[in-house]
C-alpha cells in the first residue's frame, strides 16, 4: 500500500498484536434459506387473508436500508445474497394483496398468458427489470474493457504532459475534461478503473503523498459520476431515468439541463485540483525509459502476463521472494525511484533483478534494461543509452501494434453513435444493440492477443458484477409500482407544488435525491424517485428530473457505498492506496468538495425555476 506517514514493518520488527476483523460476512447461505422460509409462509398466508398495502413498500425500504447497514459496518451479508433472497419475500407480499392490474391479467387470461406477455417477451423484461438498459451497460463495460486494453488514455496522458512541459496541473486537468467527456457517453463505471490508475502514474512519477493520491482517487469519482451525467448513456441512473419518463426525456433534455450540472461540476473539480497539485512538475529530460512509454509497457504486461500492474505492486507481489529488501524497495519507490534504478541501489541479485524487470515488461528486455540500470547508477551514462537504444526499439514495435488496437476503437466508435442515434430517433428500436455492435467491431483491434483478451473479459466480467444485486431491486419497484404505491408519490409532489412552489419542490428533490443516494445505492433511487414524476407538466417534469439525475449524481460520491463509481474508487484505495482507509475519512475529505457542488447546483436549480416561471 502507498504510504507516506505509517512506517514499513521490517523483518526484524516486533509483531504487531492481534486486531479483530475489520469485517465479518455473514452467512449468505444461511440469509437466503431464512427468507426462502419467510416467503413460504407469506405464500401460504396470503391464501388466508389479504395483505395491507403498506407491508409491500415496507419490505422494499427494509431491502434498501439493509444495503447500506448491512454493506457498511462490522457484520455484513453480501448485497447479490441480500437481494435475491429477499425477493421471493416481496413477491409473496405482492401476491397476498388484494388487487393490482397483474393479478387482474392473471385472473381473466391466465398464468400462461402473463409469463409470455412479461417474461418471454423483450418489452415485458424491459418493464419488469429494465433489460435493454442492463444489457446495454453490459455491451459497455466489454466495448470500453477492449478500448482499454489499447492503452489509449495512458497514451493521451502523456502526450498530454510531454506537451505542457511535464506541468503535472495542466496534464491532469486536461485528463479530467477528457474522462468526464468521455462518461456522458462510455458509462463512468467503465472509465473510473482506467482513469485512476492512469493518474496514479503521474502522480507516481511525482512521489506524491498518500493523501494527494487518495484524494486523487476520490476526485475521480466525481468526474466519472457527475461530469458523467450530460447525456442519458452516461450514467445507469441517467438511462433508468429516461426509460422510465420516455418520451418526456430525450438526449436534447440531457444536453440542455444536465450539460450544464456538468460543466458546473466540473470547474468545481478542476478548482479543487489547482489547489492540491499546485505547480508540480516532472522532469521529462531525466525520466526513466519505463516510465516514459508507460503505455507501451502496460500494453506489453497485459499481452505477455495478462495483468497490468505498477511497480509498487509488483514488489509487493514478490515481497517473499525479495525478503528485507522489499520494504526498502517499497521505500524507495514512493520515493521517486523507477523500479529498477531501486533494485541496483538495493543490491538486489542480478538474477533477481532479471526476474522482475521480465515480469514487469518481458524476459526479451530483461537484459538490457539490467544493463541500462546497472551503468545508468554507477554514473556511464554513454553505456546506459546503449543498452536503452534496444528497449526503445522494441517499444517503437509495440507502439505500431498498440495503435492499430486504437484504430479498431476509434472506428467502433462510429457504428455504437450510429445506433444511439438511431435509438434516439425510434424509441422502439432497443438500445443495447448499440454498445454490443461497439464491443464486436473493437474487438478485432485485440482478438490476435490471447493474454490481452482475456484481460479485457476478465475485467469486464468483474465490472459488470457490480450491477447483480440491480435486477431484484428492480423487479421489486416494478411491483410497487403495479401495486400503485406511486399514486401516493405523485398526490405528495403536487400538493407541495401548490403549497410551496415548483422552485422549493425542486430542490427539496435533489436533496432529498442526494441524501438518498449517499446512504444507497443512487440506481435504486433513481429507479424508484423517478416514478412520482408522472402526470405532471412537461417543463417541471424537465425541471425535477434535472434536480432528481444531480442528487443521485451527487450523493452516489458522497459516500463509499452511493454508486458503482465509490465502490471501485474505495476498493483501490483500500487495495493500493491506504488499507487503513475508512469511510468515515472518505467522507471527511469529499465533503467539502460535495459542499460546494451542493450550493451552487441549489443555485442553479433555483435559476432554471426562475426561467420556467418566466416563460409562464
Amino acid at each position: 500500500m502507498i504510504s507516506d506517514v505509517s512506517p514499513i514493518p521490517t523483518a526484524t520488527a516486533q509483531p504487531a498484536p492481534a486486531t479483530p476483523p475489520e469485517v465479518v460476512m455473514l452467512s449468505s447461505r444461511r440469509f437466503v434459506g431464512v427468507c426462502a422460509g419467510v416467503a413460504l409462509g407469506l405464500l401460504l398466508l396470503g391464501r388466508l387473508v389479504v395483505f395491507p398495502l403498506w407491508l409491500l413498500p415496507t419490505e422494499v425500504a427494509a431491502i434498501i436500508l439493509a444495503l447500506f447497514l448491512l454493506g457498511s459496518f462490522t457484520y455484513q451479508v453480501h448485497k447479490n445474497a441480500l437481494t435475491y433472497g429477499m425477493l421471493p419475500v416481496v413477491v409473496a407480499s405482492f401476491c397476498g394483496l388484494e388487487t393490482s392490474p397483474w393479478h387482474l391479467e392473471v385472473a381473466n387470461n391466465g398464468w400462461s398468458w402473463w409469463i409470455r406477455a412479461h417474461l418471454l417477451s423483450f418489452q415485458g423484461l424491459d418493464e419488469l427489470i429494465h433489460i435493454d438498459t442492463m444489457l446495454f451497460i453490459l455491451g459497455l463495460t466489454f466495448f470500453v474493457a477492449v478500448i482499454a486494453q489499447t492503452r489509449l488514455l495512458e497514451g493521451i496522458t502523456f502526450a498530454l504532459l510531454r506537451r505542457y512541459r511535464g506541468a503535472v496541473l495542466p496534464t491532469v486537468l486536461s485528463v479530467t475534461a477528457v474522462v468526464a467527456f468521455a462518461s456522458g457517453i462510455f458509462d463512468g463505471v467503465s472509465m473510473i478503473g482506467l482513469t485512476i490508475r492512469t493518474l496514479m502514474i503521474v502522480l507516481l512519477l511525482t512521489a506524491a503523498p498518500r493523501h494527494e493520491m487518495r484524494y486523487a482517487v476520490i476526485v475521480c469519482t466525481l468526474v466519472t459520476t457527475i461530469c458523467g451525467v450530460w447525456l442519458a448513456y452516461g450514467e445507469p441512473p441517467n438511462l433508468i431515468m429516461r426509460a422510465n419518463l420516455y418520451p418526456l426525456l430525450n438526449d436534447a433534455f440531457f444536453l440542455r439541463y444536465c450539460g450544464p450540472v456538468a460543466l458546473t461540476s466540473l470547474l468545481i473539480v478542476a478548482w479543487q485540483l489547482r489547489r492540491r497539485i499546485g505547480s508540480r512538475r516532472i522532469d521529462l529530460a531525466s525520466m526513466d525509459v519505463v516510465d516514459a512509454n508507460a503505455a507501451d509497457v502496460r500494453f506489453l504486461q497485459a499481452m505477455r502476463h495478462g495483468e497490468v500492474l505498477n511497480s509498487i505492486e509488483l514488489v509487493q507481489d514478490h515481497a517473499r521472494e525479495l525478503g528485507d529488501q522489499a520494504a526498502s524497495l517499497l521505500d524507495r519507490l514512493r520515493a521517486g525511484d523507477s523500479l529498477g534504478t531501486a533494485l541496483v541501489r538495493e543490491q538486489v541479485p542480478e538474477a533477481t533483478r532479471k526476474r522482475l524487470l521480465g515480469h514487469f515488461t518481458s524476459e526479451e528486455l530483461a537484459d538490457s534494461l539490467d544493463e541500462h540500470y546497472v551503468r545508468a547508477v554507477a554514473g556511464d551514462r554513454e553505456g546506459a543509452e546503449k543498452a536503452e537504444r534496444a528497449v526503445n526499439k522494441m517499444f517503437d514495435t509495440l507502439g505500431i501494434l498498440r495503435r492499430d488496437g486504437q484504430r479498431f476503437g476509434g472506428l467502433a466508435v462510429v457504428p455504437f453513435v450510429l445506433f444511439l442515434a438511431l435509438h434516439g430517433v425510434d424509441h422502439n428500436i432497443p438500445l443495447f444493440p448499440a454498445s454490443l455492435v461497439g464491443f464486436l467491431a473493437a474487438l478485432p483491434g485485440i482478438a490476435a492477443l490471447p493474454r490481452t483478451r482475456a484481460l479485457a473479459m476478465r475485467e469486464a466480467k468483474q465490472e459488470y458484477a457490480e450491477y447483480y444485486f440491480l435486477f431484484p431491486l428492480f423487479l421489486s419497484i416494478t411491483l410497487l409500482n403495479t401495486a400503485g404505491f406511486f399514486e401516493g408519490v405523485q398526490t405528495l409532489i403536487h400538493s407541495g407544488i401548490a403549497a410551496l412552489g415548483h422552485g422549493h419542490v425542486a430542490v427539496a428533490q435533489f436533496l432529498g435525491a442526494t441524501t438518498l443516494s449517499a446512504i444507497l445505492d443512487n440506481n435504486v433511487v433513481a429507479d424508484f424517485a423517478s416514478h412520482g414524476l408522472d402526470n405532471l407538466d412537461v417543463a417541471l417534469v424537465h425541471l425535477f428530473a434535472m434536480a432528481q439525475i444531480a442528487g443521485y449524481a451527487v450523493g452516489g460520491c458522497w459516500t463509499h457505498i452511493g454508486s458503482a463509481q465509490s465502490v471501485v474508487a474505495y476498493a483501490f484505495i483500500r487495495r493500493e492506496v491506504d488499507e487503513h482507509c475508512t469511510p468515515v475519512q472518505w467522507i471527511k475529505e469529499i465533503t467539502p468538495v460535495i459542499v460546494l457542488i451542493l450550493v451552487v447546483l441549489t443555485l442553479l436549480i433555483y435559476v432554471e425555476s426562475a426561467l420556467l416561471t418566466s416563460l409562464g
